[in-house]
């Protein structure tokens, strides 16, 4: 009785009190704008634990059907899979919609084979930390305000320590190709974002997904031949696919038509301490102190790009 009585007591007081039905209607709407406002980052934090979890099972793979022979595994079943589920419609769309997917066909082949690439030469969590840097740079020249060259050049002083100083100690054409997977992630984030406004759905992200895996089928035949029909390599390439295109590539659609393009960005700079969890806990990739240092400037410079993007926008009237 006394747990009921307590129960109704806030409603017979917003019956009584007018002021009590704005205040607890208020009270709904800020709960209801935190939970839209996480949901987006929600969204990219899932995908980026599976994008990243899936790299390493990659990794294993590797040995088995190589570096270019796992893009195309991976992406032509993310490409079979996205078109049985989204089913896209091929018609009513304008020359400039079919440009873009085009466009982010080609950043998502790019991405993913210069990663692959990369990953075939250096520790998952380090090639993700250079490849970062193309979303912060995204974010630096999309803000173009002055603290954020700052977050920049702190970033930069992150890569110049993963590198010993002269990317010595690194494999130099690994490092080239994580940078070029970063310069192609960000063009992948901004067609992602036009993708996701001019079709319905995760439609576009399966036209273009079919883009990439038609750039990369020759290079992965070329490479691999036979051994991409393998029937154990071929569901390690789909259980790849499902983790590292699918489900990350849909997740981020989804967060990308609630969030812009530069803030989605800077958000990439948990993706390095992802990585490195992941390669330590699967592939045994231990980090050295330096490396952790280096990291963690990188996700550092990141977050402090996010923070001063978000202090600058305007605040809504009262």
């Amino acid at each position: 009785m006394n747990d009921q009585r307590s129960a109704a007591e806030p409603a017979a007081a917003a019956v009584a009190v007018p002021e009590a039905v704005t205040a607890l209607e208020g009270a709904g709407r800020s709960w209801a704008d935190r939970r839209a406002a996480l949901a987006p980052i929600a969204l990219v934090v899932a995908g980026g634990l599976s994008v990243q979890f899936g790299s390493a099972v990659a990794a294993l793979l590797m040995p088995k059907a190589g570096a270019l022979g796992v893009v195309t595994l991976r992406l032509a079943a993310a490409a079979l899979i996205l078109l049985v589920i989204c089913r896209p419609k091929l018609r009513g769309h304008s020359r400039a919609d079919w440009g873009t997917v085009l466009a982010f066909g080609v950043a998502m082949g790019g991405m993913n084979t210069l990663f692959y690439l990369a990953l075939d030469r250096i520790p998952l969590g380090i090639a993700v930390t250079l490849e970062v840097l193309g979303p912060l740079a995204l974010s630096v020249f999309a803000s173009r305000r002055l603290i954020n060259v700052l977050w920049a050049g702190l970033a930069l002083v992150g890569v110049v320590l993963l590198g010993g100083g002269g990317f010595d100690r690194l494999d130099p054409v690994g490092a080239a190709f994580a940078l070029g997977a970063g310069a192609m992630w960000a063009a992948y984030i901004v067609f992602s974002a036009r993708t996701g406004r001019r079709f319905p759905q995760a439609d576009g992200l399966a036209l273009a997904m079919v883009v990439a895996a038609v750039l990369s089928l020759p290079l992965g035949i070329i490479e691999s031949g036979a051994k991409l029909t393998v029937p154990s390599t071929v569901a390690l390439g789909a259980a790849v696919a499902v983790l590292s295109s699918v489900l990350p590539y849909t997740l981020e659609l989804m967060a990308l038509r609630r969030l812009p393009a530069p803030t989605f960005a800077v958000m990439m700079s948990l993706e390095p301490a992802i990585a490195a969890g992941a390669g330590f806990l699967i592939l045994d990739q231990a980090l050295s102190t330096t490396d952790a240092l280096a990291i963690a400037l990188v996700i550092g410079a990141s977050i402090g790009a996010v923070r001063s993007r978000s202090g600058s926008a305007p605040r809504p009237e009262a």
